[in-house]
């Protein structure tokens, strides 16, 4: 009997693909990130054995236990939280992805902590593309200098941006912010190539915009306990 995860993790990738071609975006173009904070080590174990290697976490402690449990298992771990200053040579020592950076003192504690026997921490930039007080990320009018000083840590690889929007159930607007998002990564220079962005609750109008990872979580696991 096949579990729950993994039939769930089939549907998904199937849609997925559906996106990709209905959109023009090339087979394969878009990856999944299982967001599995607060999920199971259980769960996560289905998952993997479904097929699943990329996983997103926000807590690095969590994320820390759940990484010692799963060490038997090949996958690829990445922090999608907010970066705390005493986290980061937690972070910087045992992930291969950091979606959320968003400051530069962060990116320089980062690339001085990175191990030097481990490759470049791959990095992407979070942006506040809505605006919002409360959100995390960088202002769109510093994203440049952002970029600028980044790219200058060599031990720190700048693949591309990463955004939460505003939430809404208006595709349209969904869209435009994933749209705007595309825009200044294509505008860097050289143009940035990784884009996360699209959740459960708004994945299809991230992948018509440009999305090469999308965030899954309750969609993947269910909802939590």
């Amino acid at each position: 009997m096949t579990d729950p995860e993994g039939e769930r993790l089939a549907a998904l990738t199937a849609t997925i693909r559906t996106l990709e071609a209905r959109y023009g975006r090339a087979p394969g173009a878009v990856s999944l990130l299982a967001v599995s904070k607060r999920q199971s080590v259980a769960a996560m174990r289905r998952l993997c054995a479904a097929g699943q290697r990329a996983f997103g976490e926000n807590y690095v402690q969590e994320a820390l236990g759940k990484q010692a449990e799963l060490h038997d298992l090949a996958l690829d771990w990445h922090f999608i939280g907010p970066i705390q200053g005493n986290k980061t040579a937690e972070i910087a020592a045992n992930f291969s992805w950091v979606h959320s950076l968003d400051r530069m003192r962060i990116a320089e504690r980062l690339n001085r902590q990175r191990p030097a026997e481990l490759p470049p921490l791959n990095v992407m930039i979070e942006v506040n593309i809505s605006g919002e007080a409360t959100k995390h990320g960088v202002a769109r009018d510093e994203l440049g200098a952002l970029i600028e000083g980044v790219r200058r840590l060599p031990r720190l690889a700048l693949r591309g941006l990463m955004t939460l929007p505003e939430p809404t159930p208006d595709v349209a607007r969904q869209r435009a912010a994933f749209a705007a998002l595309a825009a200044l990564a294509r505008n860097a220079v050289p143009p940035l190539e990784e884009l996360s962005m699209g959740t459960s609750d708004d994945y299809p109008a991230a992948i018509a915009e440009g999305a090469t990872w999308v965030r899954l979580g309750t969609l993947l696991f269910g909802p939590r306990r």
